[in-house]
């Protein structure tokens, strides 16, 4: 491809940007591990929200969802939708709870919640087993969509494109911390939503689809349209919305959207001013990350059914791609070679943007775990607030270059998303369940953590023959009855610890009674409740219709079906209506 000078200054200047701003606030990022890894615990809702968003809106996450649409239709994106009922129940219920906990790393939870050896051990292993081989995983998925842009846009190899796109965001975030990360987070996302925007509305008017209405009706697209999948079809409704919305959402551990929060989630939430601002940020980032941002991407990846209805289409297109890459989530990159000079280094720059903006999130939060839970907590607990902030700086570049190793192994987004689900299969509930049954402890996890992951393994290396979403329901269900048996067949932590759990983030529900009743009986008194759990459950329920009916309303309009719009419009305004009356009676 043929980048003209227009689009070359575009790049170069967003490249200029960010690099600045990593420069700028290096000092003050390097004063202290809080300052690096929290951003001084000072930061606006508003900020971080779009922080959330634009780390959600990877260099993957365009591909993704073509490799869905291309694959399953537009309904298939239920596989990632029935997320937001995790992420509602994060924004009402769990980040208030974990900003009280006071922790640096959702990690730290472990030695609060849990006590002994056994929650010792849990910190530093999944330090170690998330900070590091889990996140590198995930990073590796975002670094592959860079390689097959950089194939496709560029005529780069897979090395020269880990290289060129990992230098720049390596030099910011180990200078910059988290500051620095949610500072670019905030230019990126307006950059990644305009090119998203742009591209779309080019895409669709190309002499090849012929506007939108053509593209509707267009043979290859017309049986991809429907959001909601075939009823009468069980091999359709079952693994995409069945699943999704019955099991997946709390049974699953995936980032950005784990049950309970945790993760880069709750790293955001933890960096919040306070309570409120930690729940106006989630808040902010599922309506935009849900409703707002799917549909230019849903769009050009119709579009490419009809300039690239095949493989084959695509490989005879880029001969010079390598073939094992050549899959349906390489659809979006190539309608790309179509924009026109200007508005494709946009589009560019918000790819990349998209990329920086994730990895950069993942470096920092890995190398949280790495420094904050492994090296002060087991290694060096001594360790000066310069030295943490250094070795967070050299984690970051480690973590880089695994990651750039890995990326050069997965094939597509979509399969690397699939191991993402089973890996986290079964250990959601107890994420959920931690906060609201004392009886949960340290072994819950454990044994959770090994079945799961061993169930993972072993599917991957002895083919079922199953369809993905049973082999996940398996997991599930193994994991699930592991934990819960291990559970009651091991001792309930030590009443001090549960005592001061208890005490610091007052969690609601029936879960912690027989233990409010025991410590009434030894004559403690515990303190309040968090507030009245119906009224956060309304909310949770409000928020999802606003969020479902926004995202359909514009699917709706952008299919021409304006009644249904419409009608879905006022669904949306009027459950706003009803979370603005009921916000009062929230308890921050």
């Amino acid at each position: 491809m043929n980048l003209s000078t227009l689009d070359w200054g575009i790049i170069a200047l967003f490249f200029v940007v960010f690099l600045v701003i990593g420069i700028r606030v290096s000092k003050q990022a390097g004063s202290s591990a809080k300052e690096f890894f929290l951003s001084g615990r000072n930061m606006p809702w508003w900020l971080i929200g779009v922080s959330m968003v634009a780390t959600t809106f990877s260099a993957d996450t365009p591909n993704l969802v073509t490799d869905i649409v291309r694959t399953n239709g537009v309904a298939g994106n239920w596989s990632w939708w029935a997320f937001l009922v995790t992420g509602m129940v994060t924004v009402f219920i769990y980040a208030k709870l974990w900003r009280k906990s006071g922790v640096m790393t959702d990690l730290e939870f472990y030695e609060i919640r849990y006590s002994g050896k056994a929650a010792r051990f849990l910190r530093a292993f999944r330090a170690i087993y998330l900070g590091f081989f889990f996140n590198v995983m995930i990073m590796a998925t975002v670094t592959l969509a860079g390689i097959k842009i950089g194939g496709v846009l560029f005529g780069l190899s897979p090395v020269q494109s880990i290289l060129i796109a990992s230098i720049i965001t390596v030099i910011y975030s180990s200078l910059g911390g988290l500051r620095g990360v949610i500072l670019t987070d905030f230019l990126q996302f307006i950059i990644a939503m305009v090119g998203s925007v742009g591209a779309a509305i080019y895409v669709m008017n190309m002499p090849e689809i012929g506007g939108l209405d053509t593209l509707l009706t267009h043979p290859n697209v017309a049986d991809k349209l429907n959001i909601l999948p075939d009823f009468s079809d069980p091999a359709a409704y079952v693994p995409l919305i069945i699943v999704p919305l019955a099991v997946q959402w709390w049974s699953v551990w995936y980032p950005g959207a784990e049950p309970g929060g945790g993760g880069y989630i709750a790293q955001r939430m933890l960096s919040a001013k306070n309570e409120k601002h930690a729940v106006l940020a989630t808040l902010l980032f599922n309506v935009t990350h849900y409703a707002l941002r799917p549909w230019p991407w849903i769009i050009i990846a119709l579009a490419s059914l009809v300039v690239y209805p095949d493989l084959a289409s695509i490989q005879t297109a880029f001969p010079d791609i390598s073939e094992k890459i050549v899959k349906d989530d390489l659809g979006y990159s190539a309608m790309l070679l179509n924009l026109p000079s200007g508005l494709l280094g946009i589009v560019v720059a918000s790819l990349i943007a998209a990329f920086m903006s994730t990895i950069s999130t993942h470096l920092n939060w890995g190398s949280s775990y790495l420094v904050h839970d492994f090296y002060e907590r087991f290694v060096k607990p001594e360790a000066s607030e310069k030295e943490k902030v250094m070795v967070g700086r050299i984690s970051t570049v480690v973590l880089m270059i695994f990651t750039g190793l890995l990326a050069l192994v997965l094939e597509n987004a979509l399969e690397a998303f699939e191991i993402l689900l089973q890996i986290g299969a079964g250990t959601g509930s107890i994420f959920i369940l931690r906060w609201f049954w004392w009886r949960v402890n340290a072994w819950s996890e454990i044994s959770g953590m090994i079945v799961s992951f061993i169930v993972a393994v072993l599917l991957k290396a002895f083919p079922t023959g199953l369809e993905s979403h049973w082999e996940l329901i398996l997991g599930v269900g193994l994991t699930t009855v592991t934990w819960v048996l291990v559970t009651f067949l091991t001792k309930p932590e030590d009443d001090k610890t549960l005592e001061k759990f208890y005490n610091l983030v007052t969690p609601y529900g029936m879960g912690w009674n027989r233990f409010k009743a025991k410590m009434q009986a030894a004559g403690v008194s515990l303190k309040e409740g968090t507030g009245k759990f119906s009224a956060d459950l309304m909310a949770v329920i409000l928020g999802i219709f606003i969020v479902y009916s926004a995202l359909f309303s514009i699917g709706m309009l952008v299919y021409g079906e304006v009644t249904n719009g419409v009608i879905l419009a006022v669904i949306t305004v009027a459950s706003s209506i009803g979370l603005i009356r009921i916000w009062r009676k929230l308890s921050f």
